[in-house]
């Protein structure tokens, strides 16, 4: 028999240090056979003790390799030219990354299989290989960092008297059946790699910069310290109607703590970017990094339809009595104008943003006419066709995306106008035969 080192095999004289980056890297690409007694050469030298060494490989394999291996892998001693030699058999893994236990799901913990070399994978490797082995969403998915601590949740938790042990972290869907902590894990723990941005202006617009905040940490801390940090921004007006003081913020508190927890719960997180809040004299915008749900319209939104991206994280958020229930959260920021002004929502290919209206913004008359006739231009669009995109609206008024979108979403606020399809293939048509009356 002629041995000859390959994708597929690996040939070994003794058992060294590299043993176990061997297998892993077996296990993490296509598998492979490794020959101990084997010099790189291809001649054969033997093994003098099998039996030891073989119980010696089963123990690396066994204490040296996370997840459990040993079902993906068999040892047998085989003799040619009348030596004696150890052929260890690998498959492929059914729970890849498979990784070094003192290392972790990091480069240097895992391997794969180039050419005739074991090679520390990736992070981005890592990620994939995650992504394809789970084939769940992201927050159920096993989280790269292991090492997390959960000093702020912790307390979190102890002040709504919800118990934050370990059995508790694997009902909460913290740790999986294999022990790993998940990425919901992550994104509660001290350690969590995304971050909120808010960034107030002055005016309408963003040429004017005042001022600008990031919170880090925990979502949970996130949530509160930005939370915080907007409603400082939520300036509060006193009328009297006969001989009562009547108070009024500029946003109603709960749009504002709706608005907020619907950008961390419902965020894309496959997605490295900061949720971005920008606060202006007239309105907020929440802006959440990721779409719609596939299969999601903003009309289904809009009608109450919920399908939660990140379903994990939004159980623990109901259990901390953070969210009431699924699907509401949108229509009760809407009643929460009572009519006055309503707020708007724009679905994009990778965002979603909410924009609440300042109650006390002035709006001059002149500014609120120009609206209705540009939205009657707009109705007047279905005159020749059944359905219309923002593209017919960005033609007709001459304007860019961003006027257009804010048209037709007055236009659906209003609920003149209904939206099919989404991303690109965006259409809107009318609700009712007579929508302008």
């Amino acid at each position: 028999m002629e041995f000859v080192e390959s994708s597929h095999l690996e040939l070994k004289e003794i058992i060294n240090a590299d043993f176990k980056k061997e297998i892993i890297a077996f296990a993490n690409t296509d598998g492979g056979e490794i020959y101990v007694g084997v010099a790189k050469n291809g001649d054969i030298v033997g093994v003098e003790n099998t039996e030891k060494e073989m119980e010696r490989i089963s123990s690396m394999i066994h204490d040296g390799i996370q997840p459990d291996l040993i079902p993906f892998t068999s040892i047998e001693t085989v003799s040619i030219e009348g030596k004696k030699l150890i052929h260890v058999n690998v498959s492929r893994g059914g729970k890849i990354p498979y990784h070094l236990t003192d290392k972790g799901l990091k480069p240097s913990g895992v391997y794969i299989r180039h050419g005739v070399a074991s090679i520390p994978a990736s992070e981005e490797m890592i990620r994939e290989m995650i992504r394809q082995s789970d084939g769940i969403t992201f927050d159920k998915a096993r989280t790269m960092n292991q090492e997390l601590t959960f000093q702020y949740a912790e307390k979190y938790f102890s002040k709504r008297d919800i118990a934050f042990q370990t059995e508790n972290k694997r009902t909460l869907g913290l740790i999986d059946t294999d022990g790993y902590y998940t990425n919901v894990a992550l994104l509660l723990s001290d350690q969590c790699e995304h971050s909120i941005k808010c960034a107030v202006f002055e005016g309408d617009g963003k040429t004017r910069f005042k001022t600008r905040k990031e919170f880090y940490g925990s979502v949970l801390k996130q949530l509160e310290e930005a939370y915080e940090y907007i409603s400082l921004q939520n300036n509060v007006y006193a009328d009297f109607v006969g001989l009562e003081r009547v108070e009024s913020f500029d946003y109603p508190e709960y749009a504002l703590r709706e608005a907020l927890l619907n950008t961390i719960v419902h965020r894309d997180y496959n997605y490295s970017g900061s949720t971005i809040i920008n606060i202006f004299d007239n309105r907020i915008e929440f802006v959440s990094i990721g779409g719609l749900v596939k299969g999601i319209t903003l009309n289904d939104i809009m009608r109450g339809v919920s399908q939660s991206r990140n379903m994990v994280l939004a159980n623990i958020f109901y259990r901390l009595k953070l969210i009431e229930s699924y699907g509401t959260g949108i229509q009760r920021i809407m009643e929460s104008y009572q009519d006055k002004m309503q707020p708007q929502f724009f679905a994009e290919t990778t965002s979603f943003v909410t924009v609440l209206p300042n109650l006390h913004a002035s709006q001059p008359t002149q500014q609120k006419t120009e609206d209705i006739t540009t939205e009657s231009k707009v109705l007047d669009l279905f005159a020749d066709k059944n359905e219309i995109t923002r593209k017919d609206v960005e033609k007709l008024l001459g304007c860019s995306s961003f006027p257009a979108r804010k048209i037709l979403n007055s236009l659906i606020a209003q609920n003149k106008i209904s939206v099919i399809g989404n991303a690109r293939a965006t259409r809107y048509i009318l609700t009712t035969p007579d929508p302008k009356y």
